[in-house]
């Protein structure tokens, strides 16, 4: 079966290195998407495991169509009683970069009469549209001329784990958070810093990764167990399997200068199970210390001042930018903002920038290499260790 993952931008590598770990074959990567190829239970698998996924989608037909009326008469050959049975609620969402389909709306418009009259025709009965938590969730996708039917499979965003009990005002996207961590290679071998923890799902999400935890144990509903061959015993098998299961033997430590921001990382980590092995502190970004005698690494989301850009948000910036400097030599830290500017006001040299989106927001994620002494000296040690 061909399945496609879809992602948000920037993290499409990521999700093709997930694939390939679970098995997954003739993996593609395409606009904020990895296609592949598997059988059941790698769709079960890759809706429980993969990270950086928002929905698995399960190709069912692929065509040409040129007006609505060819989508409506595609649409309505499929067959459909082997996704859906007249007791069934469904929803359409549709996907559209066309120049000739403009309107998504009207497309989920025809795809779902074209489903009822398919019904109404062989049965003189049909299933019910339902916006919110319905049975079958189905999907229409067109480039160009190119549209794709499928059945999404996740129902509700997998970025939505499930163990948030609380957050604070705009979160980081859970699988932005996993992609962040992944693309700045820690995996648990040293410790983990985020100084500015808010909600606490950078924490989270890197105690799930050094733990080689998957993110969708914490989901109550995956949309493909109302599927006509959902196979339960399989699933179950799967979703319960704790032998990648792996030791932690270091620390994750979340700062933040609001006590209101750590109360509710404490609330959304112990939500998680993940107490024992993050520790919280509140305080101001000025008196960090980074853990002393073991290697770690730092990630973190400052505010990016979007809505004011005043001197106290600059001089957080530079702040930060003495911290790594003085504080925090021989750690890799990573820091992400859609304010370029701000980036620059840290008044380091990043050594990798890396191009994100945060919900709506284009963001750039900067790693800065802290080294002590001349710099010529140390870019000279790190290529005679990469020989």
């Amino acid at each position: 079966m061909i399945y496609i993952a879809k992602t948000f931008q920037g993290l499409e590598d990521v999700l093709y290195d997930e694939l390939k770990k679970i098995g997954a074959e003739n993996i593609k990567k395409e606009r904020r998407a990895v296609s592949f190829e598997g059988d059941l239970a790698l769709m079960y698998r890759a809706n429980i495991w993969l990270r950086t996924a928002s929905r698995i989608l399960q190709t069912i037909a692929t065509f040409e169509a040129n007006d609505a009326d060819t989508i409506y008469n595609e649409v309505k050959k499929i067959d459909w009683h082997q996704y859906i049975s007249v007791n069934q609620t469904f929803v359409i969402n549709s996907t559209v970069y066309s120049e000739t389909f403009r309107n998504s709306q009207f497309v989920s418009y025809r795809t779902k009469d074209a489903i009822a009259d398919y019904f109404n025709e062989k049965y003189g009965k049909r299933p019910s549209v339902r916006v919110t938590n319905p049975d079958i969730y189905i999907n229409i996708h067109i480039s160009n001329n190119i549209c794709t039917v499928s059945l999404d499979s996740s129902g509700e965003s997998l970025h939505k784990r499930g163990y948030r009990t609380v957050q604070t005002k705009a979160p980081i996207n859970e699988a932005l958070a996993a992609g962040m961590i992944m693309l700045s290679g820690w995996n648990g071998k040293s410790n983990f810093v985020d100084f500015m923890c808010g909600s606490g799902t950078l924490l989270i999400e890197a105690a799930l990764i050094a733990l080689n935890i998957p993110p969708g144990i914490y989901r109550k509903k995956f949309a493909f167990e109302n599927w006509n061959n959902f196979d339960r015993e399989l699933f179950e098998e799967i979703f319960n399997d704790e032998s990648q299961e792996r030791e932690f033997d270091h620390k994750i430590y979340g700062y933040d200068l609001s006590s209101k921001a750590i109360e509710i990382a404490q609330s959304n980590i112990k939500s998680a199970g993940m107490s024992k092995y993050i520790e919280l502190k509140a305080a101001n970004i000025a008196d960090f210390e980074s853990p002393q005698g073991e290697k770690c690494t730092i990630i973190s989301n400052p505010p990016y001042g979007e809505r004011l850009l005043d001197n106290n948000i600059i001089k957080l910036y530079n702040t930060l930018g003495q911290i790594l400097k003085h504080r925090c030599q021989g750690i890799d830290t990573w820091i992400i903002s859609s304010n370029i500017d701000l980036l620059k006001a840290i008044g380091l040299k990043p050594s990798k920038r890396i191009e994100l989106l945060n919900g709506s927001l284009e963001c750039e994620f900067w790693k800065f290499e802290i080294f002590s002494g001349k710099r010529n000296d140390f870019l000279a040690s790190k290529s005679t260790k990469n020989k």
